[in-house]
């Protein structure tokens, strides 16, 4: 069962804001010379970039029509 667009949209904004949340994180912590705490932060961001792409990419070619 593929599923609902709507709710891959949802999951999509959901990281989005996670994301920003975390790199304002990372960077307060980078300002704090926090350094073991900003370099896992902006690792978990990335990891979180990587996968709201393939979210996306996801999305985008089931709405493309074939």
């Amino acid at each position: 069962m593929p599923a609902p667009m709507a709710e891959l949209s949802s999951v999509t904004t959901a990281l989005d804001e996670l994301t920003r949340r975390l790199g304002a994180m990372a960077e307060a912590a980078e300002a704090e010379k926090d350094e073991e705490t900003s370099t896992e932060l902006y690792a978990v961001e990335r990891a979180l970039r990587g996968a709201n792409r393939r979210l996306q990419k996801l999305t985008t070619s089931r709405t493309r029509p074939r």
